[in-house]
Formats: C-alpha cells, sequence, structure tokens
C-alpha cells in the first residue's frame, strides 16, 4: 500500500498562522522527548533510587528501570486511540491542550517523588504509575502535533513543516542531555545520586506552562474545519485504515529502533558494557544528539523536492550497513576520542534522514476524518515496540549472550525491515496541497 487512504484533505493557510501552529505543535514534543532523554540518561541513577532494594544487583536494576520505561511506551497506543479519536472528533486544539497538561503533571511529579529507600516497594510503583500517565500523553501528541503541522503546512512544504516535530525530538534530546551534562560537572557523584536527579524532572513545570500558554492561542486547523461542515464526515473502512497503520509502523520501525539505541540507550550501554564514565557517555549522547538534528530539516525539505522514498530509503540502508562498523570503532581502545565523537556523530545523523520526512509520509497515509488516529497509532505502535523495548531488549541480551554487539544488530535488523516497508513508498515527488 504505497498510497494514502483515500485523499489527503491537508490545506493550507496564512503563514503567521502556519508558523503559530509549527511553534505549538513542536513544543510538546521538545517536553515529551525532553523526559524521555532524561529518563533514559539517569536509568543507573533512577534504577538505584527506585529498584534497588537490600541486595539486589545493579544489573537487575538496571532491568527494572527498563521495563518501567518499556511499559511507558506500551501505554502511548492506548493515548494515540484514545486522544486521537477525540481529535478527529473534537478537534487538534483541545486536545493537545488536555495532552500538555497531563504531560507537564507527570513529569513534574516524578521530580518529588520517595524513594525506595523512604516508602519500600511502594517507589517504583508510584514511579511506574506516573510513567503510564506519560505513556498515554505521549500517545496523544504526535498524532495532535504533526496533524497540525501539516494541515497548517504550505503547499509543497509538508516535509519541512512536519519535519520540525523531529527536529524538537532532537532538541528535546539534547536538552535532556545538555542539562543532565552540567549536572554531572557541577555537582559531586553523592549530590546527583541525592538529589541532583530530581532537577530535570522539575524543570519539566515552567516548560509546560509555557506549552500550555501557546497552545490556547492556537487556531483550528482549516483542514478540521471544514471537515466540520460537512453533514457526514466521510471515514474510509476500518479494514483499510488498519493495513495503513500496520504499514506505517514498519515504514518507520528503524527510525524508532535505531534512533532510541544511538540517542537514548548509549550512555547505559556504555557505562555497563564500555567501562566509560558517566560524563563521557553524556558527551557520546549529545554527539550523536548533534548529528541526529543537523540532517533532520535538510531531509524533511529534500523530501519536499524527490519525494520521502529516496531520502528515508537512504537513511534505514545505511543504518543497516554501518551499524556494526560503527559500533566497533567504539568499542576498540585503541580509537581516539576524535573519531568515536565522529562515529556517534554519524549514527545520530543517518537516524535523521528517516525522522525529517518521516512525518509527513505518515500524515499523506491518512484522510483528516482519521489522520489524528490513524498516525498516532502507526507511530505509537512502532515507538512501543522497537523503542521502549530497545532498552530492555539490548540490556537483557547483552546480559545472557555476554555479545557487545547487539544495539547494532537490533538497529541494522529493525532498519533492514524498514527498507522493505519503504519500498511500497510511491517513486515520484511529493507536492503538497492535495
Amino acid at each position: 500500500m504505497g498510497a494514502p487512504v483515500h485523499g489527503s484533505g491537508l490545506r493550507t493557510d496564512r503563514p503567521e498562522r502556519s508558523r503559530r501552529a509549527l511553534v505549538a505543535g513542536s513544543v510538546g514534543n521538545f517536553i515529551e522527548w525532553y523526559e524521555f532523554g532524561v529518563y533514559g540518561y539517569f536509568a543507573t541513577v533512577i534504577a538505584a533510587r527506585f529498584f534497588t532494594p537490600e541486595g539486589g544487583s545493579e544489573v537487575e536494576a538496571l532491568v527494572k528501570t527498563y521495563a518501567s520505561f518499556a511499559l511507558a511506551f506500551f501505554f502511548r497506543p492506548v493515548g494515540a486511540a484514545l486522544f486521537g479519536r477525540l481529535g478527529d472528533r473534537v478537534g487538534r486544539r483541545p486536545v493537545l491542550i488536555m495532552v500538555i497538561v497531563l504531560m507537564t503533571a507527570a513529569t513534574t511529579l516524578i521530580g518529588v517523588l520517595p524513594t525506595y529507600d523512604t516508602v519500600g516497594a511502594l517507589a517504583p510503583w508510584l514511579l511506574t504509575f506516573l510513567r503510564v500517565l506519560q505513556g498515554l500523553s505521549a500517545g496523544g501528541e504526535f498524532g495532535g502535533a504533526v496533524s497540525v503541522m501539516t494541515e497548517f503546512a504550505p503547499p509543497g512544504r509538508r516535509g519541512l513543516y512536519g519535519s520540525w516535530q523531529s527536529f524538537t525530538v532532537a532538541l528535546g534530546l539534547l536538552g535532556g542531555a545538555g542539562v543532565a551534562a552540567l549536572l554531572a560537572t557541577v555537582l559531586s557523584e553523592g549530590q546527583l545520586g541525592d538529589w541532583g536527579w530530581r532537577l530535570p524532572f522539575l524543570l519539566t513545570l515552567p516548560m509546560g506552562l509555557g506549552a500550555l500558554w501557546l497552545r490556547l492561542r492556537l487556531d483550528e486547523t482549516p483542514s478540521f474545519e471544514s471537515l466540520r461542515e460537512e453533514p457526514l464526515p466521510e471515514r474510509p473502512p476500518g479494514r483499510e485504515v488498519a493495513k495503513a497503520i500496520a504499514l506505517g509502523a514498519g515504514r518507520i520501525m528503524g527510525w524508532a529502533a535505531a534512533g532510541y539505541t544511538f540517542l537514548v540507550v548509549l550512555p547505559s550501554y556504555l557505562q555497563s558494557s564500555l567501562n566509560a564514565t558517566f560524563q563521557q557517555a553524556v558527551v557520546a549522547t549529545v554527539l550523536a544528539n548533534l548529528g541526529f538534528a543537523a540532517t533532520i530539516i535538510p531531509a524533511g525539505l529534500l523530501s519536499d523536492r524527490i519525494g520521502r522514498r529516496p531520502v528515508m530509503l537512504t537513511g534505514a540502508l545505511l543504518v543497516t550497513v554501518l551499524a556494526v562498523p560503527l559500533l566497533n570503532l567504539l568499542q576498540n581502545t585503541g580509537t581516539s576520542n576524535a573519531v568515536k565523537g565522529g562515529a556517534v556523530f554519524v549514527a545520530g545523523a543517518v537516524v535523521g534522514l528517516m525522522a525529517g520526512p518521516g512525518p509527513a509520509m505518515l500524515s499523506e497515509m491518512f484522510p483528516t476524518s482519521v489522520r489524528y488516529t490513524g498516525l498516532g497509532l502507526a507511530y505509537a505502535l512502532s515507538n512501543a515496540v522497537f523503542s521502549g523495548c530497545a532498552g530492555l531488549i539490548i540490556t537483557e541480551t547483552i546480559k545472557r549472550t555476554g555479545s557487545v554487539d547487539i544495539p547494532a544488530y537490533y538497529a541494522a535488523v529493525t532498519c533492514a525491515v524498514s527498507v522493505l516497508a519503504l519500498l511500497t513508498l510511491r517513486k515520484e515527488p511529493v507536492q503538497g496541497g492535495s
């Protein structure tokens, strides 16, 4: 299935409204991925504070931490279905406002949670509950944000506008890494473990309030307004939508898996498997995210000119071929720090080739009447399985096999599958406005 499900229903509007929609849509993605990045970067600290009772091993605690991480991702499809259905019925704007309130509240509360030493076994349950709320809100964020961005996009610019969703993901991960690196520099290891880890989560409150203000000023999209004027809006058959969701998830599974492997799981992998320090791991992650951010917008813009397919295929093929050699460079003790830095930068950059056109590609697969739900579910399902489980799968498989090449194999195999799904995309350049 290479074409969209019936008509796209994507329209355009005045430039100032388009820019406002771009900012309001992007800001929630920034907060979402800032928090998910922070959780990944502080996974070892969180494991020690919430999942390590007396006598428990560090590896066991880390696995439990990633299990909580994965659980939040598995609630994303639930959030995508719940908020997506609301967004396709009552509008993008009110649902995106609800989502940002829930996301901000859940993330801020993590910063004040009591630890295992204080409340015992209740601590991991409280953390897991808040992770579930984050998963629900994150599931509702992507579909609405991308719908708003692409439905307001000028003709021939859906790839560029949609790429800002991925770009703010990179900014969020970079923001989380930057805060983690700063805290690791100015605080002692003891201070970081005692209370310093709480600060990044508490910073979400002012960011969330700013995002809420922006979304309160957001207009409803022209496409949805037109849909509301129709007496009985046309909805495609459920089976057809389900096929499009499955295909969309397959097309982005490599982006989901490689992205989280290189951009979030990397710090814990470097520390637990390659004996890197916390600071070295965070610096490597910052470089990977810089590479990711550098290619996203150009990739989205290029996809408006030559089509989504060739740009995304290039990224997926490069990860398939380069994943193992790049990881081997990191494992080699004789490799200079400069070369290692270049390796992680390239790893992030090739993922950006998939992430740039990805949102527009998904948006174009669904008509207005089911767009919020359809693209949100495709993204959420792919991320639940291939991002949320990345840390758990990689950590547990390394533990069982002893092979430190597992992250590269995981990224390469998932991207190879995405190549097959991406081959179903139409070859011709994508033109806006249809």
